[in-house]
C-alpha cells in the first residue's frame, strides 16, 4: 500500500519525534533533512538486549521536510534543499512524522534514502510512507528473544486509523503485562508527561502513577530473556481433570464406600455424598471465580488466597496447606503399604512383622515417588495417566462383576441386583455407636482432592480456562461414580453374610423378613458376628468384581496417584510461598531448577517430612488434622470470593460468572462446620495454628502489595463511614484536635511530629503539610515523588498521619490551600500547628510577614493555632544526608550513628544539643510537670491538649499544674472557682496557682533587651519628615511606628513579664502550654507581633503557644 501525503507542493516542515535512549545517539544530519535514515541489520537487532525502560526513554525533536505526493520525490527534494530547514521551521503546522528508533542502534547508518528502512531495522513512519513493522513481525522477533519495551508507534496502522501519525498508543494487551515473560512482550505506552509536556522540555523520568506488580526496571528489564524451549505446560484434561479425578477417587472408593452404605443405607449414603459434593462444588465455583479474575501463577490455593485476601491469610494457609500435602503423601503411601502387607500376609510371605513391613514398603515407595517427581512434570503426568487408566479399569471391573452373580459368592452376601436387597439396604442401620455425622466424617476426606489441578497452576498452559473446566467436571464425574457405586453395591450385597455355603435354605420359609432369607439364605447367625457382607468386609468390591486382582491394582493406583499428586503439590505451593518472602527463613526453598523451574529443594523437604511420618506409622491421629487443614483452605477460598464481592472493587471481574457471593459465604461456613464434624479438637487446633501464623505475618508486615480485597474493603468502609459522618452535626463532646502541621519534609522536623503525634495518636487527624515553592514543573515532579516517599516514611516510623504536599508561590498561599482543601468531609483539620520561626531577625522580612499572615489566615478560617518552640530549634534538615531520606529509619538513628563515627563527622555543641532535644519526646517522660498557663478562655483547647498528652503511655506519669491570672485580694476565690471548673471537666490536676503579680512592670533590663531586639525594625517617624515617614510605612508596612509601640505598651510589658514568671515557676517543667497572644490584624505590625512571641517564649523548656477558635471544645454536660 502506498499512502499519499495530503498538502500542497510547497515546502513545509513537520516535527519528527524519535524514541532515543539517554546514551548519545549520533544521527546523520542529511538523514534528518530527508537523506539517509539509520538502518540496522536483522542480526544486530536480534542480538540486542531489551529496549529502554520508562526512565530511559526520551523524545527527540528533529526537523524534516514534506510536501510531495510521493515519498521518493519528497526525499530527493529534501536532500537538495536541506539548507532551508532553519527558515521552513517557522512554517511548521504542528504535525508529526513518527519514527521508531532502536536506542541501541548506536551511530550505524545506511544508505536507504527517503526515510525508509531496511528489513528488521529502523522503521520510518512518514505520513506518506508504507514501511511498517507489523505485530506479527514484532512477535516473531520476540520468539528470537528480542523484546521491544517501548513500542507505541511502530506501524502505519495509526495513520490508516486516525488519518495522521501520532505518538499516542492504541490499546494493546502488551501494555498491560506485568513483566517480560514468555507469554509476550511487556510494552510501555508513552507517559502523560511525554504526550502533554512541551517538546523542548525533558519529560518526567517516572510517569507512572499506578505502578504495576513486577514492573521491570533498569538492568533487570534489559537482561531478562525468556526461553520457552523445553517448558512443559499442561492443558485442562491432563493438568486438572486427570489430577482431580485421581485425588478424589482415593482408597475410600474401594475399601470404605461399601461399609458406609452398610451403616447409612443407600438413601443416607447418597445424602452423605451429596453433602460432601455441595461443599466441594461451592469451593470449585469459588476457585473458578478467583482463577478467572486475572492471570494465575504457580502456587495453587496459596496464590489464589494470598492475591485475594492478602499475605496474612495467604501466608498462614500456604504454610499449613503445603505441610498438609507433605503429610498426605505419608498417609497415602501408608495406605498403599498396608494393602501390600495384607496381600503378603494372605500368601504367608511376611518380611519382618506387620508394622516394620509397612515402614519398609512405605520407604521404598516414597523413594520411587521422589525419583518420578525429580524426573520432571512430564514424567509425573505420564505416570498419572497410567494410574488413571488402571483406576478406570478397576471401576469397570466392579461394574461388570455386579452383573455376574456367581453361586460361590452368594454365601458371602452377593446376589446381583435384587429389589429385596435394595429395599432392605435403603434405610440406615447404624452399629457400634456410629452416627450419620461420624459416617460423614469418615467419607468427607475422599472429596478433598479438588485443588489438585489448581495446585500446579504454574504448570498449566491456560490456568484461567483449565481450572474451572477441569475442577468442576472432575467433581461431577467422581460424584456420579461414587453415587453409582453406592447404589450398585447396596443393591447387590446384603449387610451380613456368613460365607458358609451350608447356610442355604432348602425348604421355603413363609415368615422371611430379611432379603437373604427371601433369596434362600439364612444368615441369622450373624448376630454374633460374621466376616462377610457390607458391614463386615472391607473387600466387598474385590469380592463383587469380575477379576479381583484388578481391584487391588485399583487400590494401588488410587493411593499412589494421590501420593504422587500431593508429592508434586506440596513443593510447588511451598516454592511460591518462599518466592514471596512471607517467611524470610524459608527463602532458600524459592530456588527452582531447569526449564520448568522445578523446586528440587522442596521435593527433598517433602520427601523428608513424608518419610518421617511413614516411619512413625501412627497416622490415625494426624489424619483428622490434615483433613482440617484442607478444609481451612476451602473455607478461605470461599470467603475470598465473598470478601472480594463485598468490597465491590472494580478489579473484581471474574470471567467465570456462575458464582454468588452469598453461596460462597455459605460454603465457607459449611467448611467450618464440617471441620468440627470430622474432629472438634483438630478443628480448634487448626484455628489456633492459622490464627498464630496470621498474627505473625501481620506483625512482620511483608513488603508486598497485591491489591487484595482486604484493601478494597478497607477503602469501601472508610468511604462509607466518611460519607455517613458528613451527615452528622459536630458536637462538643466529640471534638478532636485535628491538626495541620506545617512540617515541610516530615523527616526534617521530627520533634514537631512527635509532640503533635503524642496528643493526636488514635484521637484525631494529623496532616503534614509541605509547600513546594520551586517552579511549577519541578514542584509537580517533587510532589509526585515525595507523596509516596514521605507517606511511607511516616508509616515506617509509626506515625498515624497523612502527608499533603502542595505547590504555591509562597508559604502563605500554600498554607491557605491546605487549610481550605486538606481533609475529607468531617475529617478536616481544625488546628494549625507551626514551629516557631527562630531566625526571624536574620531572615528576609518578607518571610516574617508571610509567617505572621499565616497565623492571621488561620484565625480568619476559624482554625485554632498552636506554635511550638524548642530553644534548641526544630529543623534538623541541615544535619541529614540524602540516605536518611531514602531509608525507613528515623533520622535520629542515622544521625546518632554518624555522630559515633568519631573525627570524620564531628558535631558542634549546638548541633549535638539539637539532636538531643529532637529525640527527647520519643522516650518515656518521667514524673514531671506539664504546666498549663490558661490565661485566656479560648474554648478550652489550651486545657484539652495537655489532658490528651497525659492520657498517653509515655506521658501518663506527668502531672498537670494550672496557672491562671488573678488579683492578690481574691486568690483563694479564683483558685476554688478554677478547681470547680476542672473537676466538672473531669480533668485531674496536681495544683492550681493564681498569679496575682501578673500586671507588675517587668524588670528594666528585660525591657531594654526588648527595645534592642526591635530597634532594627522601628520606623522612628518622629525623627523623619512626615512625607518620608509615610512613604517608608507604605513601602515597608512591617516597620514598628512609635505610635504603635506606645499604643501597645501594656501588652508588650505583659509578654516580658510573663516570660519572667515562666522562668520563675516553670523552668523545670517538661512542657509548658500557654495561651497564645492575639494581635489585631492591621493594627499590629508583623515584626512587633513576632517580637512579642520571642519575648514571651525565649529561654524556656519546650512551649506550646495555643489559641483555640473560641468555640467550646470542653463540656461538663453528659
Amino acid at each position: 500500500m502506498e499512502g499519499k501525503q495530503p498538502g500542497s507542493a510547497e515546502q513545509k516542515t513537520v516535527t519528527e519525534l524519535k524514541v532515543v535512549s539517554e546514551e548519545p545517539y549520533l544521527e546523520d544530519k542529511d538523514a534528518a533533512a530527508g537523506g539517509a535514515e539509520p538502518a540496522v541489520a536483522v542480526d544486530d537487532v536480534l542480538s540486542r538486549p531489551l529496549g529502554p525502560t520508562p526512565s530511559q526513554s526520551r523524545f527527540q525533536v528533529d526537523l524534516v521536510t514534506e510536501g510531495f505526493d510521493r515519498p521518493a520525490e519528497a526525499a530527493e527534494k529534501a536532500g537538495r534543499e536541506g539548507s532551508m530547514l532553519g527558515k521552513s521551521s517557522e512554517e511548521a503546522k504542528g504535525r508529526f512524522r513518527v519514527n521508531f528508533v532502536d536506542p541501541s542502534a548506536g551511530d550505524e547508518t545506511s544508505g536507504e534514502s527517503g526515510g525508509g528502512s531496511s528489513e528488521g531495522g529502523n522503521v520510518s513512519l512518514q505520513n506518506g510512507g508504507d514501511a511498517m513493522l507489523n505485530e506479527g513481525t514484532l512477535h516473531s522477533w520476540g520468539r528470537h528473544h528480542h523484546h521491544y519495551y517501548y513500542d507505541t508507534h511502530t506501524n502505519t496502522y495509526y495513520l490508516r486509523t486516525f488519518g495522521h501519525n501520532t505518538m499516542d498508543a492504541v490499546p494493546r494487551i502488551d501494555h498491560y503485562r506485568h513483566t517480560a515473560a514468555d507469554l509476550g512482550e511487556k510494552l510501555i505506552r508513552p507517559s502523560l508527561a511525554e504526550l502533554h509536556d512541551e517538546l523542548d522540555k525533558e519529560p518526567f523520568e517516572e510517569g507512572y502513577a499506578n505502578r504495576e506488580e513486577g514492573m521491570p526496571t533498569g538492568e533487570a528489564a534489559a537482561t531478562y530473556i525468556p526461553d520457552s524451549k523445553g517448558i512443559v505446560k499442561f492443558g485442562w484434561i491432563k493438568g486438572v481433570l486427570v489430577r482431580c479425578m485421581l485425588n478424589i477417587w482415593g482408597v475410600m472408593l474401594f475399601i470404605r464406600l461399601s461399609w458406609i452404605v452398610g451403616q447409612a443405607g443407600i438413601g443416607l449414603s447418597v445424602v452423605v455424598i451429596a453433602m460432601a459434593t455441595v461443599v466441594t462444588t461451592i469451593t470449585g465455583l469459588s476457585t473458578s471465580a478467583i482463577a478467572t479474575n486475572g492471570f494465575v501463577r504457580g502456587g495453587g490455593a496459596y496464590y489464589l488466597i494470598s492475591r485475594s485476601l492478602g499475605p496474612e491469610f495467604g501466608g498462614a494457609i500456604g504454610l499449613i496447606f503445603a505441610f498438609a500435602n507433605a503429610v498426605a503423601v505419608a498417609m497415602y503411601v501408608v495406605g498403599f503399604a498396608e494393602t501390600v502387607v495384607e496381600l503378603l500376609k494372605e500368601n504367608g510371605t511376611m518380611m519382618v512383622d506387620e508394622m516394620n513391613d509397612i515402614r519398609i514398603i512405605g520407604t521404598i515407595t516414597v523413594v520411587l515417588l521422589l525419583g518420578i517427581s525429580i524426573a520432571g512434570m512430564e514424567w509425573e503426568a505420564k505416570a498419572q495417566i497410567v494410574l488413571l487408566v488402571i483406576l478406570i479399569l478397576a471401576i469397570g471391573d466392579f461394574v461388570i462383576g455386579t452383573f455376574i452373580p456367581l453361586d460361590n459368592k452368594k454365601p458371602k452376601g452377593f446376589f446381583g441386583y435384587k429389589a429385596e436387597i435394595f429395599t432392605e439396604n435403603f434405610g440406615p442401620d447404624f452399629r457400634n455407636e456410629e452416627t450419620f455425622f461420624s459416617v460423614f466424617a469418615i467419607f468427607f476426606p475422599a472429596a478433598t482432592g479438588i485443588l489438585a489441578g489448581a495446585n500446579i497452576s504454574g504448570d498449566l498452559a491456560d490456568p484461567q480456562s483449565a481450572i474451572p473446566k477441569g475442577t468442576l467436571l472432575a467433581i461431577l464425574i467422581t460424584t456420579l461414580v461414587y453415587i453409582g457405586i453406592a447404589v450398585s453395591v447396596g443393591s447387590c450385597v446384603v449387610r451380613d453374610a456368613t460365607g458358609n455355603i451350608n447356610n442355604t435354605i432348602i425348604t421355603e420359609l413363609t415368615n422371611c423378613t430379611t432379603a437373604a432369607c427371601k433369596l434362600n439364605y439364612d444368615f441369622s447367625s450373624c448376630q454374633t458376628g460374621c466376616q462377610y457382607g457390607l458391614m463386615n468386609n472391607f473387600q466387598v468390591m474385590s469380592m463383587v468384581s469380575g477379576f479381583a486382582p484388578l481391584i487391588s491394582a485399583g487400590i494401588f493406583s488410587a493411593t499412589l496417584s494421590s501420593a504422587l499428586a500431593s508429592f508434586v503439590s506440596a513443593p510447588k505451593i511451598f516454592q511460591a510461598l518462599c518466592k514471596d518472602n512471607i517467611y524470610p527463613g524459608f527463602l532458600m526453598f524459592a530456588k527452582g531448577y531447569g526449564k520448568n523451574n522445578e523446586p528440587l529443594r522442596g521435593y527433598l523437604l517433602t520427601f523428608l517430612i513424608a518419610l518421617g511420618f511413614i516411619l512413625i506409622a501412627e497416622l490415625n491421629i494426624i489424619a483428622p488434622i490434615i483433613s482440617n487443614f484442607f478444609l481451612a483452605s476451602y473455607a478461605l477460598i470461599n470467603f475470598s470470593v465473598f470478601h472480594a464481592s463485598l468490597a465491590k472493587s472494580p478489579g473484581w471481574r471474574p470471567a467465570f460468572k456462575y458464582y454468588n457471593m452469598w453461596i460462597s459465604l455459605v460454603g465457607a461456613i459449611l467448611c467450618c462446620i464440617v471441620m468440627f464434624v470430622i474432629n472438634w479438637w483438630a478443628a480448634l487446633l487448626t484455628y489456633v495454628i492459622v490464627l498464630g501464623l496470621y498474627i505473625y505475618v501481620t506483625y512482620k508486615k511483608p513488603d508486598v502489595n497485591w491489591g487484595s480485597s482486604t484493601q478494597a474493603l478497607t477503602y469501601l468502609n472508610a468511604l462509607q463511614h466518611s460519607i455517613r459522618l458528613s451527615g452528622v452535626e459536630d458536637h462538643v463532646k466529640n471534638f478532636r484536635p485535628q491538626c495541620l502541621i506545617m512540617t515541610g519534609a516530615p523527616n526534617s522536623r521530627p520533634a514537631l511530629l512527635h509532640l503533635v503525634h503524642a496528643f493526636t495518636k488514635n484521637v484525631g487527624l494529623m496532616i503534614c503539610g509541605h509547600v513546594h515553592m520551586d517552579s511549577q514543573r519541578q514542584a509537580v515532579k517533587e510532589r509526585l515523588s515525595d507523596l509516596a516517599k514521605y507517606q511511607q516514611w511516616l508509616i515506617k516510623n509509626k506515625m498515624k498521619a497523612f502527608y499533603a504536599p502542595v505547590h504555591a508561590e509562597d508559604l502563605r498561599d500554600g498554607g491557605q490551600y491546605l487549610m481550605q482543601a486538606a481533609g475529607l468531609g468531617r475529617m478536616r483539620p481544625n488546628t494549625l500547628v507551626l514551629g516557631f520561626k527562630r531566625n526571624w531577625r536574620q531572615a528576609d522580612i518578607r518571610d516574617v510577614e508571610t509567617y505572621i499572615n499565616l497565623l492571621h489566615d488561620a484565625f480568619d478560617i476559624q482554625y485554632g493555632v498552636v506554635v511550638i518552640r524548642l530553644k534548641e530549634g526544630l529543623d534538623i534538615s541541615h544535619l541529614q544526608g540524602q540516605e536518611d531520606e531514602e531509608d525507613g529509619k528515623t533520622p535520629m538513628q542515622s544521625l546518632l550513628k554518624k555522630g559515633s563515627k568519631g573525627p570524620s563527622s564531628p558535631l558542634n555543641l549546638a548541633d549535638q544539643r539539637l539532636l538531643d532535644a529532637t529525640t527527647q519526646f520519643q522516650k518515656k517522660q518521667g514524673k514531671s510537670n506539664i504546666d498549663v498557663w490558661w490565661l485566656f478562655d479560648d474554648g478550652g483547647l489550651t486545657l484539652l491538649i495537655p489532658y490528651l498528652l497525659t492520657s498517653k503511655k509515655k506521658w501518663k506519669d506527668c502531672k498537670i499544674r494550672v496557672f491562671i491570672g488573678g488579683k492578690i485580694n481574691r486568690i483563694d476565690r479564683d483558685r476554688r472557682a478554677m478547681a470547680t471548673l476542672l473537676s466538672k471537666f473531669r480533668i485531674d490536676f496536681s495544683d492550681i496557682m493564681v498569679l496575682g503579680d501578673i500586671n507588675m512592670k517587668p524588670k528594666i533590663e528585660n525591657i531594654t533587651a526588648f527595645e534592642e531586639m526591635i530597634e532594627p525594625f522601628r520606623l522612628h517617624e518622629d525623627d523623619k519628615e512626615q512625607e518620608i515617614a509615610d512613604k517608608m510605612k507604605e513601602s515597608e508596612p512591617w516597620r514598628i511606628t512609635d505610635n504603635e509601640l506606645e499604643l501597645h505598651k501594656t501588652k508588650t510589658y505583659r509578654q516580658i513579664r510573663l516570660n519572667e514568671l515562666l522562668k520563675e515557676h516553670s523552668s523545670t517543667a517538661n512542657i509548658i502550654v500557654m495561651s497564645l497572644p492575639v494581635a489585631r490584624k492591621g493594627a499590629v505590625s508583623s515584626t512587633l507581633y513576632m517580637a512579642w512571641l520571642e519575648a514571651l517564649s525565649k529561654d524556656l523548656p519546650p512551649i506550646f503557644l495555643v489559641r483555640g477558635n473560641h468555640q467550646s471544645v470542653l463540656t461538663f454536660y453528659s
